[in-house]
């Protein structure tokens, strides 16, 4: 997130069920409801800011409760294809914690929300306590194998642990609140001590329920 930026604190909220957006990565969306083509509209046309977050179960099919965290989003990329869609990139910002809800006059959802706890997020933090980095990478070796990822293995050795367990956080195939549990991780060494015992909970069942495919 740029050091000149300042958050707002009414955010419009783009729920997506299984789909988080941590600080710092970025996201790449297929964007098609005519609702989420309207806010995208009036980002553009704003700050270019929303908020990532995660649906949950109760509410009504078209208005769904929501988790109370996210992630800010900023449009880094943005292109309109000829069927109408938008196709975008976020960046991950600051997390936040919603309030209260606004009914405003608006297709899309907006939240007050409130950054102070997640103040952190604009720096990298280390990892403390320190990770057994060789126990992890064992890991990710075999739940990739097991979901039949193919990476660059060299590339991914080479990248610092939290960047790692950050990307495979986003895109494995992980159950709704298992991903959320990634995301309020407070710090990254939780962050990355659930990732790994989420993959081990997977490869101590994947016998049982058969390999899953996912693009990393």
């Amino acid at each position: 997130m740029s050091e000149t930026f300042i958050p707002s604190s009414v955010l419009p909220l783009f729920p997506i069920s299984g789909c988080i957006l941590l600080p710092g990565e970025m996201l790449p969306l297929n964007v098609f409801e005519p609702r989420y083509l309207n806010m995208l509209d009036d980002v553009m046309d704003g700050d270019g800011a929303l908020g990532i977050i995660q649906p949950k179960p109760g509410g009504r099919a078209d208005a769904p409760h929501l988790e109370t965290i996210g992630t800010l989003g900023r449009v880094i990329s943005f292109t309109e294809s000829e069927d109408g869609r938008y196709l975008i990139v976020l960046q991950g910002g600051i997390r936040f914690r919603i309030i209260e809800e606004m009914f405003l006059m608006t297709p899309y959802r907006q939240a007050r929300v409130d950054y102070h706890d997640f103040t952190h997020d604009i720096a990298p933090m280390a990892l403390t306590p320190e990770i057994d980095r060789a126990h992890f990478m064992a890991t990710l070796r075999e739940f990739f194998d097991a979901n039949r990822v193919e990476t660059d293995w060299d590339a991914v050795e080479a990248a610092p642990l939290t960047t790692i367990a950050d990307k495979v956080a986003m895109s494995a195939p992980f159950r709704p609140e298992d991903k959320q549990a990634l995301l309020e991780a407070p710090d990254p060494a939780l962050r990355v001590a659930t990732l790994l015992s989420l993959m081990e909970e997977s490869l101590n069942t994947s016998d049982a329920c058969g390999p899953e495919e996912y693009k990393s």
